[in-house]
């Protein structure tokens, strides 16, 4: 409360959340503390849920709501402390105070000529679980002094994440290069500065989880500036120099600089490398014995299955004497598994239900094979009854199939009466044959036959008919009708007689609409009777069988 600036004056409703927070005691002095009764209507699930609800409408335009955010902050002040050349002794400088929001980043401006370290540590050691305040040591290598000799600008960012948990991230030297192109006038002043220690901070923006929108846009990044120099060596700036001068232009270079985490309470690499080692080999350990108890598993499962089947679903399968072993055997391994057999490794529990399926597996074959052998059976006699339709087709000369070679028909008629002979063959085998035994025909043999069948009939009764070619006619150059509103001289008749002997009489007069027709163009390889409206100048014409023009 002290920290948050409130009163209890200001405090609407307390709900607490939590199992532990359901504890008699603890209800009893936090109400006492604040004066109000408790409320507990969320459990942890729901609470979350109501937040989640809570966040969406604030997100959505559609809902109108109270302003509401939740800050994460530091829980302990975190401060650094560095080596200062020149105020020859150390320098610290609080970074993150207490309550501070996170996670935040800060940027440190440090001018060095050389590698330097920094201290983090907690500086309210107090107020720690622990006793020991040190966070750890970050070293800033690879620092080297500008080209003329100065100290070279070093940014150095710091963070604490949403864990509170603090780092430096990165490091970097900022490289001025002059160049004597491109000369600008500008103030100059003379003033000689000793190496000091600077530090510049700036403050990203953050977004915190509970923020509004609104909140989110109207944040600006801050800017916060502290300086530390020596009064030693300081000279004033001298006031007397020439207002313009020429100085060369100025570039600059940023080169990311490696650091050196060294964390109180962090693992050594080699302790940190023996430990991920160990946590590998006991992954591999636990796969090992999952591995074990599955083929374990593996074994009782098919003890129980068989014992049952075997006076189910296949005991016309097995014989009485067979059946009477295998139970045995089953029942020796049941024993075994709770005894001897309790921990043993993965290899011996993959021998034993070898040794089980060795006189289990013929039994599952013969069910199997019971099962399928009819489908498989139907399907070969579907191939053979389909050929024997279109060879017989084909000899009552089908004109779908009367294009066929007819000694490839031949050779059809007699693959197929093959098939239907080795089939009917082996069907009256089987049926003859006891359950118990191992069967005359299986079922892949009866498919390799269906599948050789398909093969050698398919592609002989599947043979396209040949394409007819039609006799070209030799005027099929020529137009029929009037092109253009002109008639071909040749289809202008000069007597009736050769217009009654072609069958066709003689062409009338050009339509005088002529103009707004439009020309198609009919090619029809068949005798076409074509009936033309009177009106537009056309009779019958019987038997076109050259492209007919109409306009």
């Amino acid at each position: 409360m002290e920290q948050t600036k409130l009163r209890k004056e200001d405090i609407y409703a307390v709900e607490i959340v939590g199992g532990a927070s359901r504890m008699p005691a603890v209800k009893e002095r936090v109400s006492k503390f604040f004066g109000k009764e408790l409320s507990t209507t969320l459990n942890a699930d729901e609470a979350v849920a109501r937040g989640c609800a809570l966040q969406c409408a604030i997100l959505s335009p559609a809902f109108k709501v109270r302003e509401f955010s939740i800050t994460d902050t530091v829980p302990y002040a975190i401060s650094l402390k560095w080596n200062s050349a020149a105020e020859e002794g150390l320098s610290d400088c609080e970074v993150f105070p207490k309550n501070h929001a996170a996670p935040f980043s800060k940027v440190l401006t440090f001018y060095r000529k050389e590698p330097f370290s920094l201290e983090a540590y907690y500086n309210t050691p107090k107020e720690l679980p622990y006793p020991d305040p040190t966070i750890g040591q970050f070293m800033v290598q690879k620092v080297v002094p500008q080209a003329s000799g100065e100290s070279s600008k070093v940014k150095v960012k710091v963070r604490v994440n949403i864990h509170g948990i603090f780092s430096v991230s990165s490091a970097s030297l900022v490289e001025v290069q002059k160049s004597a192109e491109g000369e600008e006038p500008m103030e100059t002043e003379s003033a000689t500065k000793e190496e000091e220690n600077k530090m510049q901070v700036d403050q990203e923006e953050q977004k915190n989880q509970g923020d509004s929108p609104k909140e989110n846009e109207d944040k600006k990044s801050e800017t916060e500036e502290m300086e530390t120099t020596t009064e030693e060596g300081k000279q004033e700036k001298k006031t007397d120099q020439p207002p313009q001068a020429k100085k060369p232009k100025v570039k600059t270079k940023t080169i990311d600089l490696p650091i050196e985490n060294s964390l109180h309470w962090q693992l050594a690499n080699d302790m940190l490398n023996l430990f991920v080692e160990n946590e590998g080999k006991m992954i591999m350990q636990d796969k090992l014995e999952k591995e074990r108890n599955d083929a374990k598993n593996c074994v009782e499962e098919y003890v129980y299955e068989m014992r049952d089947k075997l006076h189910g679903v296949l005991e016309k399968f097995v014989s009485e004497a067979d059946r009477d072993t295998f139970s045995l055997k089953l029942e020796d391994t049941e024993n075994w598994l709770y005894e001897d057999g309790e921990d043993q490794q993965k290899q011996v529990y993959i021998d034993k239900l070898a040794e089980l399926k060795k006189l289990g597996q013929p039994i599952q074959d013969r069910f199997m094979e019971a099962e399928e052998r009819p489908k498989a059976f139907e399907e070969l006699g579907k191939q053979i009854q389909q050929y024997m339709k279109i060879v017989e087709a084909f000899k009552t000369k089908d004109e779908l199939y009367e294009h066929l070679d007819e000694a490839e028909v031949t050779k059809v008629d007699k693959t197929v009466n093959d098939a239907m002979i080795w089939m009917n063959s082996k069907m009256n085998q089987q049926s003859k044959q006891d359950a118990t035994a191992e069967p005359v025909v299986k079922v892949r043999e009866i498919r390799a036959k269906t599948k050789e069948l398909f093969s050698a009939c398919n592609p002989t009764v599947t043979k396209p008919k040949p394409k007819v070619e039609l006799p070209k006619d030799e005027k099929s150059g020529e137009q029929n009708g009037p092109v253009n509103g002109q008639e071909n001289a040749e289809a202008q008749p000069a007597s009736p007689d050769k217009g009654s002997a072609a069958g066709v009489p003689a062409s009338p007069p050009p339509n005088p609409r002529k103009a707004s027709c439009r020309r198609w163009t009919l090619t029809n390889p068949f005798p076409l009777l074509l009936q033309l409206p009177a009106r537009h100048g056309f009779h019958k014409v019987p038997e076109i069988l050259a492209p007919l023009t109409i306009i």
